[in-house]
């Protein structure tokens, strides 16, 4: 248990029988009234974000979250195979549980699993993916308008607004934030 007042961005909590991270908070002291702080947080089991509003001095309980390092391997069926790079052990997540993360993996890809009481709640990548383009219209000559782009598709499935230079074929990084285009390879 901590006091509210200790909050701090990326802390786990438990609160109303789910599991939050804090993305962001405040303090707030207003001119009549009680000091409260104001969090943005994100549910680990929905991903859903809701605001909350905490008055001064309330307790909250800190959600002890195991992050293990493991390696993606395979996919089979909507099931996807990972391997604990310690123990050699491997888990399986299912399409629903990876959400759209799903579209950023690539064999061998290193990622951190997120496990709260034997409950996985989701998978940390890497910031930035390399993949490669399976499919993408060729540059129409001439159409040079300012940050012009076209609509990529990357081997896992993933859409992508690219340049119009790039080429099917080619190795572009993804950013996995937002899925969009960062640079070539």
């Amino acid at each position: 248990m901590f006091n509210v007042n200790d909050i701090k961005n990326g802390m786990t909590i438990l609160f109303e029988d789910s599991i939050y991270v804090v993305l962001e908070f405040s303090h707030v002291k207003p001119g009549k009234g009680a000091a409260f702080v104001q969090a943005k947080l994100k549910n680990l089991r929905t991903g859903s974000i809701v605001e909350k509003r905490f008055n001064s001095g309330v307790k909250l309980e800190k959600a002890m979250i195991e992050k293990k390092n493991m390696q993606y391997l395979y996919e089979t069926g909507g099931v996807y195979t990972f391997m604990d790079n310690e123990t050699y052990e491997q888990l399986e997540l299912t399409e629903a549980q990876l959400g759209n993360d799903k579209y950023y993996l690539k064999d061998g890809i290193e990622v951190i699993v997120s496990i709260y009481e034997g409950e996985v709640l989701g998978v940390i990548l890497p910031d930035k993916v390399e993949l490669v383009i399976t499919a993408t219209e060729p540059a129409v000559k001439g159409n040079t308008t300012n940050n012009a782009q076209k609509d990529a598709t990357v081997e896992t499935g993933l859409m992508v607004r690219v340049p119009l230079f790039i080429e099917q074929g080619e190795t572009i990084v993804v950013s996995t934030k937002d899925g969009s285009y960062a640079s070539r390879a």
